[in-house]
């Protein structure tokens, strides 16, 4: 994976990431039912481990950390665009069950050396944050081959060469001067995520996305607020307010139900296999040992059968070396996810062949549950909960004519009953 909150574009290039090797073997196409064959596969993984990238996040050191011109990896918060024009719309940033849009996860800054198309590459995952619809999605993304796939989740790849509209080709410098080469799409005023499209008939100036957004907005705010911008447009001079995204802060976003933004960070899980000595101790982890112990032994419970437990086991002991990992990153030819459980696993079978070239798709990423405690999720029943949500990409990282290519991504609860 590329560095997190890397220097410079010079600290990108030795952690590139290269395609998959072309002589990769091809896989047994298993039933997600047959345990003993995700068993076996186990047992092989527990041998030879694929080099991983762990993902920590932070909050950010800088107001400008998180601009779209220094090709930053977040969580939370609002998306920083790589295309910052052509962005996802229309029914594919909703939630296909509530029909309400999506909600910001993270995105992931994952350029490839060897494909000059994907110099710069970022995927960005989105959910809906109703576990309801959650829990639909789930038995959505069983079904073979769907003529129209219902998702709460979803997950977009964008790629551009290193000479393009929107970025100089050379390096950021990260001292809070870079600029991109021109504005972004206005965005809605109210989750400052996707396209303002649709533009306040009163004050001409706040945007959205959606009826839902401006609704919402309206009623918190912006009736006394519109009536305010309507009075200074008509004094100003030129009439107008500019509605582009600025070039050097970010848009102020009205909704308060956003997660918490943050930084990523990435560190080799190779780090982790030794223990850390006496003087490591003075970065006190945000999360106590105890806590992730707790949280974790609880949902023993939930569990049916020798399977799941023995997977829990083995994830127990690779998660515990780095317990404050929310992502695990590796698209060597030969990476798998790191399961929770054994059921409700997906199989090379189920895997969509990719949308755009008809290609395959590889594993490319995973969140682990412990984002959710950084989010400040809560731990009732109707809460927003996943056992882990693996990212599956085109192996070619294709082109296409769309600047946001939907990828797939499976999700894992810890209980299969609804």
């Amino acid at each position: 994976m590329s560095s997190f909150n890397g220097e410079s574009m010079d600290d990108f290039k030795g952690l590139r990431i290269t395609q998959l090797d072309d002589d990769d073997d091809e896989e047994t196409a298993v039933e997600p039912t047959n345990m003993d064959e995700f068993d076996d596969d186990d047992e092989e993984d527990d041998e030879d481990y694929e080099p991983v990238m762990l993902g920590f996040v932070e909050s950010p050191k800088f107001t400008w950390s998180n601009l779209r011109q220094l090709f930053p990896n977040l969580a939370g918060g609002v998306p920083a665009w790589l295309d910052p024009v052509n962005l996802p719309s229309g029914k594919s940033i909703l939630c296909d069950l509530c029909e309400e849009p999506m909600q910001f996860v993270l995105q992931l800054y994952a350029p490839l050396t060897d494909k000059e198309s994907a110099f710069h590459r970022t995927l960005f995952l989105f959910m809906c944050p109703s576990m309801s619809c959650l829990l639909r999605d789930q038995h959505e993304q069983w079904k073979r081959a769907p003529e129209k796939a219902m998702r709460s989740t979803k997950v977009f790849r964008c790629q551009l060469p290193r000479v393009n509209p929107f970025y100089s080709s050379e390096a950021p410098k990260h001292d809070g001067t870079d600029k991109p080469l021109g504005d972004g799409a206005p965005l809605c005023t109210w989750c400052g995520t996707w396209k303002g499209d649709k533009l306040c008939s009163g004050c001409k100036s706040a945007r959205y996305c959606s009826q839902k957004h401006q609704a919402l907005h309206w009623r918190l705010g912006h009736k006394t607020e519109c009536q305010q911008l309507r009075t200074v447009i008509e004094t100003s001079e030129s009439g107008r307010v500019n509605n582009g995204v600025a070039l050097t802060q970010k848009q102020k976003v009205a909704s308060k139900s956003l997660w918490k933004e943050f930084v990523m960070i990435n560190e080799d899980e190779s780090e982790y296999d030794t223990e850390m000595s006496g003087d490591d101790e003075i970065a006190k982890p945000l999360v106590s040992k105890r806590e992730v112990d707790d949280q974790m032994k609880s949902l023993m419970n939930d569990f049916e059968g020798d399977a799941d437990k023995k997977t829990w086991v083995n994830f127990q002991q690779r998660v515990a070396k780095a317990p404050e990992q929310v992502l695990r990153y590796s698209r060597s030819s030969g990476a798998k996810p790191l399961w929770p459980i054994a059921s409700g696993r997906v199989s090379k079978s189920e895997l969509p062949n990719c949308k755009s070239c008809g290609g395959p798709r590889c594993f490319e990423f995973q969140v682990m549950p412990q984002l959710l405690f950084f989010f400040g999720g809560k731990n009732d029943r109707d809460s927003l909960d996943w056992a882990t949500i693996v990212v599956y990409t085109c192996e070619n990282s294709c082109d296409s004519s769309l600047s946001y290519k939907e990828e797939f991504v499976w999700v894992q609860l810890y209980s299969q009953t609804t």
